[in-house]
Protein backbone atom coordinates (compact mmCIF):
# COMPACT_ATOMS: atom_id res chain seq x y z
CA UNK A 1 0.00 0.00 0.00
CA UNK A 2 1.55 3.58 -0.97
CA UNK A 3 2.19 5.45 2.01
CA UNK A 4 -0.46 8.16 0.93
CA UNK A 5 -3.16 5.67 0.99
CA UNK A 6 -2.18 4.56 4.23
CA UNK A 7 -2.50 7.86 5.42
CA UNK A 8 -5.77 8.60 4.28
CA UNK A 9 -6.89 5.18 5.73
CA UNK A 10 -5.34 5.98 9.24
CA UNK A 11 -6.87 9.44 9.53
CA UNK A 12 -10.19 7.92 8.61
CA UNK A 13 -9.95 5.46 11.30
CA UNK A 14 -8.68 8.16 13.26
CA UNK A 15 -11.38 10.38 13.00
CA UNK A 16 -13.91 7.74 13.55
CA UNK A 17 -12.77 6.41 16.83
CA UNK A 18 -15.52 6.57 19.86
CA UNK A 19 -14.50 7.34 23.42
CA UNK A 20 -13.32 10.42 25.79
CA UNK A 21 -10.03 11.49 24.26
CA UNK A 22 -8.18 10.62 26.94
CA UNK A 23 -9.22 7.05 26.58
CA UNK A 24 -8.22 7.13 23.34
CA UNK A 25 -4.83 8.90 23.78
CA UNK A 26 -4.00 6.43 26.32
CA UNK A 27 -5.36 3.36 23.69
CA UNK A 28 -3.18 5.10 21.27
CA UNK A 29 0.25 5.20 24.13
CA UNK A 30 -0.46 1.34 24.80
CA UNK A 31 -0.37 0.62 21.43
CA UNK A 32 2.55 2.56 20.31
CA UNK A 33 4.45 1.37 23.77
CA UNK A 34 3.81 -2.26 23.16
CA UNK A 35 4.76 -1.72 19.17
CA UNK A 36 8.04 -0.48 19.74
CA UNK A 37 8.65 -3.44 22.44
CA UNK A 38 10.14 -7.04 20.36
CA UNK A 39 6.83 -9.00 21.15
CA UNK A 40 5.91 -9.84 17.92
CA UNK A 41 3.48 -11.85 17.22
CA UNK A 42 1.73 -10.49 20.07
CA UNK A 43 1.35 -7.21 19.74
CA UNK A 44 -2.09 -7.19 19.30
CA UNK A 45 -3.37 -10.17 22.07
CA UNK A 46 -0.98 -7.81 23.85
CA UNK A 47 -2.91 -4.46 23.28
CA UNK A 48 -6.81 -5.68 23.84
CA UNK A 49 -5.37 -7.43 27.11
CA UNK A 50 -3.79 -4.21 28.50
CA UNK A 51 -6.73 -1.83 26.94
CA UNK A 52 -9.44 -3.95 28.39
CA UNK A 53 -7.80 -4.61 32.15
CA UNK A 54 -6.93 -0.65 31.71
CA UNK A 55 -10.48 0.23 29.81
CA UNK A 56 -8.81 2.38 27.04
CA UNK A 57 -9.57 2.52 23.82
CA UNK A 58 -8.44 -0.84 21.78
CA UNK A 59 -8.89 -0.01 18.32
CA UNK A 60 -6.29 3.42 18.91
CA UNK A 61 -4.31 1.31 20.66
CA UNK A 62 -3.89 -1.09 17.16
CA UNK A 63 -3.84 1.46 15.12
CA UNK A 64 -0.55 3.30 17.30
CA UNK A 65 1.48 -0.57 17.27
CA UNK A 66 0.18 -0.52 13.18
CA UNK A 67 2.10 2.84 13.14
CA UNK A 68 5.07 2.13 15.10
CA UNK A 69 5.80 -1.37 14.23
CA UNK A 70 6.02 -1.92 10.11
CA UNK A 71 8.73 -3.47 7.91
CA UNK A 72 10.64 -0.09 7.98
CA UNK A 73 11.05 0.90 11.33
CA UNK A 74 11.32 -2.76 13.17
CA UNK A 75 15.22 -3.15 12.00
CA UNK A 76 15.94 0.44 13.76
CA UNK A 77 13.89 -0.22 16.71
CA UNK A 78 15.35 -3.76 17.92
CA UNK A 79 18.76 -2.80 16.31
CA UNK A 80 19.01 0.28 19.03
CA UNK A 81 17.34 -1.89 22.20
CA UNK A 82 19.91 -4.84 21.52
CA UNK A 83 22.52 -2.10 21.98
CA UNK A 84 20.60 -0.45 24.71
CA UNK A 85 19.81 -3.63 26.36
CA UNK A 86 23.56 -4.84 26.48
CA UNK A 87 24.30 -1.98 28.56
CA UNK A 88 21.88 -3.40 31.09
CA UNK A 89 23.23 -6.71 30.98
CA UNK A 90 26.38 -8.38 30.61
CA UNK A 91 27.05 -11.52 28.48
CA UNK A 92 28.86 -11.77 25.44
CA UNK A 93 28.43 -9.83 22.72
CA UNK A 94 26.74 -12.02 19.56
CA UNK A 95 26.21 -11.16 15.98
CA UNK A 96 22.75 -9.44 16.12
CA UNK A 97 21.17 -10.35 12.85
CA UNK A 98 17.06 -11.19 12.07
CA UNK A 99 15.67 -12.47 9.08
CA UNK A 100 12.34 -12.68 11.22
CA UNK A 101 10.93 -10.47 13.92
CA UNK A 102 9.10 -12.96 15.11
CA UNK A 103 9.39 -13.12 19.60
CA UNK A 104 10.35 -17.15 19.47
CA UNK A 105 13.11 -16.54 16.92
CA UNK A 106 14.69 -14.09 19.20
CA UNK A 107 14.11 -16.69 22.08
CA UNK A 108 15.85 -18.99 20.29
CA UNK A 109 18.70 -17.27 19.58
CA UNK A 110 18.96 -17.20 23.68
CA UNK A 111 18.93 -14.95 26.50
CA UNK A 112 22.64 -12.84 25.57
CA UNK A 113 20.30 -11.93 22.56
CA UNK A 114 16.55 -11.70 24.20
CA UNK A 115 17.24 -10.41 27.48
CA UNK A 116 19.11 -7.16 26.11
CA UNK A 117 16.44 -6.34 23.05
CA UNK A 118 13.75 -7.26 25.69
CA UNK A 119 15.02 -5.00 28.01
CA UNK A 120 16.12 -1.95 25.53
CA UNK A 121 12.57 -2.13 24.45
CA UNK A 122 11.34 -1.45 27.85
CA UNK A 123 13.43 1.25 28.35
CA UNK A 124 12.92 2.77 25.07
CA UNK A 125 8.95 2.27 24.49
CA UNK A 126 7.76 5.24 26.61
CA UNK A 127 9.88 7.84 24.26
CA UNK A 128 7.76 7.16 22.06
CA UNK A 129 4.24 6.38 23.98
CA UNK A 130 4.12 9.43 26.51
CA UNK A 131 4.75 11.70 23.17
CA UNK A 132 2.23 9.58 21.45
CA UNK A 133 -0.44 10.03 24.26
CA UNK A 134 -0.13 14.08 24.54
CA UNK A 135 0.31 13.93 20.55
CA UNK A 136 -3.10 12.11 20.47
CA UNK A 137 -5.24 13.59 22.61
CA UNK A 138 -4.61 17.27 21.29
CA UNK A 139 -5.52 15.72 17.80
CA UNK A 140 -8.48 14.29 18.76
CA UNK A 141 -9.73 17.70 20.27
CA UNK A 142 -8.54 19.26 17.28
CA UNK A 143 -10.76 16.81 15.17
CA UNK A 144 -13.51 17.08 17.47
CA UNK A 145 -13.61 20.53 17.37
CA UNK A 146 -12.92 20.98 13.79
CA UNK A 147 -16.32 18.43 12.72
CA UNK A 148 -18.34 19.79 15.73
CA UNK A 149 -18.43 16.27 17.82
Amino acid sequence: MNPKKRLKDFYTQFISLKGHPREIAAGMAIGVFIGVTPTIPFHTLMIIVFSVLLRKNITAGILGSAIVSNPFTIPFFYTVEYHLGKLFVDGNQYQFTLNDYAVYNIINMGCNVACPLLIGGIILAPLFAIPAYFITHRAVLAVRKKYGH
